[in-house]
């Protein structure tokens, strides 16, 4: 399930600054991989908490919810699709609400809002963002030689955020459902779900980076740099709050903003409209396999 996160996600991090040529593939998953585990042990418990909240577990129950969601994700990792491994696996712990007809509502409807609020959200961050900097660096009037060195400083700095908001916000998809059960003290599930995902980015689909960073928008350095700032904002922010959220709407909704900004004409609509049906049939997945493997083994 880490490494399926990890394969996905890293895309969202640094795949605007390696689709624009200023940071390289190889330095991009390295960096994530190290700050996404530190992301991970530092400030991973919040979401933990409220991910193993959602209902009673069993030792197979968690079991069946980590394959259903990590099957899930990596069907859309082949399909070159940056998906939410956070609906997936709420998707799979609602199928197992579902065949034990015991669920937490409430929760599940505070999930659900931060979805929809995440990439509104990051999109408003990019917004403001690439206004205020905008603003700035025209202030500054740099030479191009020198713009292009700022661009890719800013880009793997925005890159090692990311990669920390990553890993803070998103490792309880990984372990919380073991932690729950007990099977996993927090630390294990933090350390454990923190390596699996940085496994996860030193494998990650090169097919994924292009379609965020070259076929929602075309995208340069200083949007690539906006887009990643905005989004781990965003992450950071749910984090803090426990709730896990999509890395992959965080991003989208980041460089949608900045299309939007510039000009409606520039988004691609067939590749955006192909994400969004990700994002619909990953929960849809996840709460299918659950159900399946849940009647063919419990």
């Amino acid at each position: 399930m880490g490494w399926a996160l990890g394969s996905n996600d890293t895309a969202n991090i640094f795949g605007t600054a390696v689709s624009s040529y200023l940071v390289k593939y190889r330095t991009a998953v390295i960096l994530t991989a190290v700050f996404v585990l530190a992301g991970a042990l530092v400030g991973g418990r919040p979401g933990m908490e409220t991910l193993s909240g959602l209902t009673a577990q069993t030792k197979n129950t968690a079991f069946i919810i980590s394959v259903s969601a990590a099957i899930s994700v990596t069907i859309m990792g082949l399909l070159e699709l940056p998906v939410s491994t956070s609906q997936a696996v709420v998707g799979a712990i609602a199928g197992t609400g579902i065949i034990n007809r015991e669920i937490e509502i409430v929760g599940l409807i505070k999930v659900v809002i931060c979805w929809i609020t995440t990439p509104v959200g990051a999109a408003l961050v990019a917004i403001i963002l690439y206004g205020t900097i905008a603003r700035v660096l025209r202030k500054k009037n740099l030479h191009f030689i020198t713009y292009d060195r700022l661009m890719r400083n800013l880009l793997i700095i925005a890159g090692v955020y990311g990669a920390y908001s990553l890993g803070a916000n998103n490792v309880a998809n990984v372990t919380g459902v073991f932690c729950q059960m007990g099977m996993l003290s927090i630390n294990q599930g933090l350390l454990f779900g923190g390596v699996g995902i940085a496994l996860g980015a030193l494998t990650s689909n090169r097919g994924v980076m292009h379609t965020v960073g070259r076929k929602i928008i075309p995208v340069d350095a200083f949007s690539a740099f906006i887009a990643v700032l905005a989004h781990s904002i965003t992450l950071h922010i749910y984090a803090y709050i426990g709730v896990p959220v999509s890395s992959s709407q965080a991003i989208v909704g980041a460089v949608m903003g900045i299309g939007f900004l510039k000009s409606v004409r520039t988004v691609n609509k067939k590749a955006l409209l192909k994400i969004l049906s990700g994002w619909f049939f990953t929960p849809v997945l996840g709460l299918l396999f659950c159900v399946f493997l849940s009647l063919l083994f419990l």
